[in-house]
């Protein structure tokens, strides 16, 4: 049995009917699908998903996924263990796509639809994909990518195919003839979407035989640091993760009422992972397809009145910084999530004093199938905590030799337990380098603890700047930074310097267009020592992000 959230702390135990689904699961030895195929055929009369103002029932997933993995596997004819690669915002082709993928014993790898085609060649080259389902959005970085892949089979599908006629015709023609949103292709071999499910469902149906051992997912880290690599999830990952996630917010929640919404984009393991909890459950989601369209996602807001929202700090900001936001009703806000970066002070601060609620602040990688620690939602955190462990999950933090480091010192935090991944798609080499003696799968980041087991992560390992021999870590200047009431954003990096062989380099957005460089002096002058202090200070009128929004410190370097 999975293990209640936080080894350290009083268990909170979650409601008798909602916490045992996916625990059950892991305990029988079930594959994801076959969890999530059970919890539709549970909830088949509900709600699942609502997105463009329609909604399929959790019968209605579970029917054309299963008309979907009818095609792939007797139409196509593609084999079990083959890769599928999905490059789809967030509409309602996403839970069908995935779920149908995953119950024909196929192995999905989830792309980010804003690739470049050097990106997406790169993601399909190294999965050897051998099919990809594709938004026509995307239809022409899709075919520039294709040549030199594994790529035998192409579906695409346009925004408008899930919805009823005639609001997919009206749609589809504002995309493609006024908005110009879909520029032309050709791909020679692509099928429509609504084909392939009209010839699956003629189809006989497919027995899964996949093992929970086996791989479900190929999760491409996000490349913030080096070249995007896939991590190997098996059912039993993220079956865990579902199981630990239900462990600590089980109680908090109720899927026969609660509303949840989705709008961080769903290839992203944070959203992914969402994704799977709420299908387990039985929780309406309501998908968000662009969640950069502020005045859009507050009106989402406001109509849909969640219970559970969850996004990174940029996008908290964001919503705080529309004046319209601070008008909404949030008496039915029950829990708030963050994770992807370090939540600001502030932004925190701001959140709690607009809507009542706590922002609770989780950590996890793509490596261990989303996060592995969380704060209580039911009880004070210490500041700036990342949270306790979760479920199942053992953390060590460790010095560069793979020793344990003394408590209240900083080392890499290092993690093991079912949630994480076997290692590296096809990489050996950078497998064995990813973990220590005893199956501790290093994280790459730097964190502390205190004794009652909760974790401060101050920063990436290979974004920390030494100057004059003293570690700088660019989350906390950038935390003290942005206390600045002129500052929109700020970002810190690394710079060559003869005198201290690295400086300090800050890049500011600013709030207030008076805001001066000698205004931010004077303020970090005020919170941080001589070394931490920038060296170098640039304005910029945005920063480089991650479809997430993730800061990418490695374009700013």
């Amino acid at each position: 049995m999975i293990k209640p959230f936080g080894n350290n702390v009083s268990s909170v135990l979650a409601q008798p009917d909602f916490h045992n689904v996916a625990s059950d699961a892991f305990d029988r030895g079930q594959t994801l699908p076959q969890m999530l195929i059970a919890a539709c055929q549970r909830h088949a009369g509900r709600p699942a998903f609502t997105n463009l103002g329609h909604t399929l029932s959790f019968a209605d997933v579970e029917r054309m996924s299963d008309d979907l993995a009818s095609y792939l596997r007797n139409g196509l004819r593609l084999e079990a263990g083959e890769r599928v690669a999905i490059m789809l915002p967030n509409l309602l082709q996403y839970p069908v796509a995935v779920l149908g993928t995953l119950r024909a014993d196929l192995v999905a790898v989830l792309v980010n639809p804003l690739y470049t085609a050097r990106e997406l060649r790169h993601q399909l080259v190294d999965s050897g994909a051998a099919a990809l389902i594709v938004l026509d959005n995307f239809g022409s970085v899709a075919a520039e990518a294709l040549q030199d892949t594994a790529v035998r089979h192409v579906i695409t599908t346009r925004v408008g195919d899930m919805l009823p006629w005639p609001k997919s015709l009206l749609v589809d023609t504002v995309l493609k003839h006024v908005k110009k949103m879909i520029p032309p292709f050709r791909i020679p071999m692509a099928l429509r979407w609504p084909r392939a499910l009209a010839e699956g469902k003629r189809l006989p149906r497919v027995q899964a035989m996949a093992k929970a051992s086996d791989t479900a997912q190929l999760q491409y880290t996000g490349g913030t640091t080096g070249i995007s690599k896939g991590a190997v999830l098996a059912h039993t990952a993220l079956i865990a993760n579902v199981a630990s996630a239900e462990q600590c917010f089980g109680h908090c929640l109720d899927p026969e009422k609660d509303v949840v919404m989705i709008c961080l984009p769903m290839y992203h393991i944070a959203a992914y992972s969402n994704l799977t909890f709420d299908m387990a459950h039985g929780f309406h989601s309501v998908l968000v397809t662009n969640p950069r369209d502020i005045p859009a996602l507050v009106a989402t807001f406001d109509k849909v009145k969640p219970a559970f929202f969850s996004g990174v700090n940029t996008l908290y900001d964001a919503l705080l910084n529309s004046p319209d936001f601070a008008n909404l009703d949030f008496s039915g806000l029950k829990l708030c999530l963050q994770g992807g970066t370090a939540l600001r002070r502030g932004t925190a601060e701001r959140w709690k004093a607009l809507t009542g609620k706590d922002v609770v602040e989780g950590y996890g990688l793509s490596e261990t199938s989303a996060a592995i620690t969380y704060n209580r939602w039911d009880a004070p955190n210490p500041v700036g905590s990342i949270g306790l462990a979760l479920a199942d999950v053992e953390i060590s933090l460790r010095d560069e030799s793979g020793n344990p480091v003394a408590l209240g010192e900083p080392g890499e935090l290092c993690a093991r337990g079912p949630h994480m991944t076997t290692g590296y798609w096809q990489r050996p080499a950078e497998t064995r380098e990813a973990f220590f003696d005893g199956g501790w799968f290093r994280t790459g980041d730097i964190a502390k603890a205190d004794g009652q087991g909760y974790y401060f992560l101050l920063d990436r390992r290979k974004d920390m700047i030494l100057v004059s021999g003293f570690n700088v870590f660019p989350n906390e200047v950038e935390d003290v930074v942005s206390m600045h009431p002129g500052v929109l954003e700020a970002a810190v990096v690394g710079m060559p310097d003869e005198k201290c062989g690295e400086a300090v380099r800050l890049i500011v957005v600013r709030k207030d267009p008076d805001l001066s460089e000698d205004d931010l002096r004077a303020h970090c002058r005020k919170y941080l020592t001589g070394y931490k202090q920038p060296t170098r200070i640039e304005f910029r009128d945005n920063l480089p992000k991650t479809a997430v929004g993730k800061i990418l410190r490695r374009e700013l370097r």
